[in-house]
């Protein structure tokens, strides 16, 4: 009997798994019917699963909902004009016009760019209703239809009666803030982390261009403390402006640099200009590949031979900056050097610049050039085996170390200021450990088109150490 059993078992197994597969199908279909008229219906609703008066019956905010004003965000693409724009959001073509003509009045159409953002807002007909434009840093326009959103030009309103424009500019205002940190990872990333804004560190290797080469002297540890102008938009931080004093503490080195007076010039804490005749380096951010040598193994050449100058090894397209004043004396194609810029400086000097991917505009034999200019961009032309810098000094026909040269500073505070200068300096760093700045050192250090504006000083909590990367 048990052995019967064991024999049919095959045969159910043959019968009821068809029939289960068929079940199992019927049961999909049915299932997804209505899924299926929902996907093809143009107004898909989720279906009501039973009648409720407040979900089926209208409500006192029904008719809210047609008045509702729900702004459509756009950017300006490259090279569309603002009547394109007008007539994008469906204006005819006179309409477009002016709507143009009564924008300008109010703004000049060649400061927009490309990202400018605009939103358009639309009446239950579809028509434009009004139209709000927004310049970064500037302000922002509104533009309404005058005669109510209807498509016509009546109404009032200049010669352009169908628009009225209202320009809203951003409230701008300064404040002076301290900030201090210890080094620990990059130097943006260290400066974010203790508080202060991205775009600090750029500032920072401005004005210690000079002293300090950011591509190789910064170490971790290094303390650093500063005074600078951050801008408010509309009350909320925007951009920095002015750096007025820094103080960098590096291998038992202190670099100090106080902006004193109205010519934006930096100085050092016995009253010496920071500027000199060279920078420390050609590039803002990198690192050194390889140094001044005699003898160096050639990565192309696979040769022993001099290597007379400093290799900084860059992305692509990375800006060269000219390290001093000068005339260029030659840009085209050397040998191995591949795309070169050389530059003729004054007492015997001369830079040349290696391996570049192309020349900056308008730099070109005979041309002149002020230090910091940007004169190319980094490459791997010529016997190159990356893309990097080559960046090389001569003086009096022979070829120097670039690291140890010796820069000339210009000309001091005169005698007469310098009693003034110390005074003003010992408040600032007095300032900048206790957080209030007097007055007068806000004046003394304020540049003409901020003098007017509200200073407050905001300082940093005590000093931070961070955390690498």
């Amino acid at each position: 009997m048990q052995w019967k059993r064991i024999k049919r078992a095959p045969h159910i197994l043959r019968l009821g798994l068809p029939l289960g597969l068929i079940l199992l199908a019927g049961g999909l279909v049915l299932s997804t019917r209505d899924l299926e008229a929902y996907h093809k219906s143009p107004y898909p609703l989720p279906p009501t699963p039973r009648f409720n008066e407040r979900i089926t019956l209208p409500t006192e905010a029904t008719g809210l909902i047609d008045q509702a004003r729900i702004p459509v965000e756009f950017k300006l693409l490259r090279g569309e004009t603002v009547t394109q724009v007008f007539e994008k959001l469906g204006l005819q073509s006179t309409e477009a016009r002016a709507a143009t003509n009564a924008l300008s009045e109010r703004l000049n159409l060649r400061k927009l760019k490309a990202g400018n953002q605009y939103s358009a807002y639309f009446n239950p007909d579809s028509s434009l209703s009004s139209f709000e434009l927004t310049l970064d840093g500037s302000g922002r326009v509104a533009m309404t239809r005058a005669d109510g959103g209807v498509g016509g030009v009546g109404g009032v309103g200049g010669d352009n009666p169908g628009w009225k424009v209202d320009w809203q500019p951003f409230e701008r205002t300064t404040r002076m803030r301290a900030l201090r940190g210890t080094l620990d990872g990059s130097l943006d990333t260290s400066i974010r982390r203790a508080g202060g804004p991205a775009g600090l560190a750029y500032r920072m290797a401005d004005v210690l261009q000079w002293d300090l080469d950011f591509t190789r002297d910064l170490k971790r540890g290094d303390g650093f403390e500063l005074l600078y102008e951050e801008i408010l938009l509309e009350g909320q931080p925007h951009a920095v402006g002015s750096v007025y004093a820094l103080v960098y503490e590096s291998q038992n080195r202190r670099h100090e640099a106080y902006r004193f007076g109205d010519s934006g010039t930096y100085y050092d804490g016995e009253g010496h200009p920071l500027r000199k005749m060279f920078l420390r380096s050609p590039l803002r951010y990198s690192r050194i590949t390889s140094g001044f040598t005699t003898r160096r193994f050639h990565p192309v050449l696979k040769s022993y031979r001099p290597h007379w100058g400093v290799d900084y090894g860059a992305p692509v397209g990375t800006p060269v900056q000219v390290t001093a004043g000068g005339v260029v004396t030659f840009t085209g194609w050397d040998r191995g050097g591949g795309n070169v810029v050389k530059v003729r400086h004054a007492g015997g000097y001369v830079t040349a610049y290696l391996h570049l991917s192309k020349f900056a505009s308008g730099v070109r034999t005979g041309s002149r050039v002020r230090q910091g200019d940007i004169i190319a961009y980094t490459g791997a032309t010529g016997l190159a085996s990356g893309p990097h810098l080559d960046y090389r000094v001569q003086h009096n026909g022979g070829w120097i170390d670039p690291l140890t040269l010796k820069s000339v500073r210009d000309e001091p505070i005169p005698v007469s200021q310098l009693a003034a200068f110390r005074g003003w300096r010992k408040d600032v760093l007095a300032g900048m450990q206790s957080g209030k700045l007097p007055p007068e050192i806000e004046r003394a250090g304020r540049s003409p088109e901020t003098r007017l504006a509200t200073q407050v000083l905001a300082t940093a909590q005590a000093p931070a150490t961070l955390t690498a990367r």
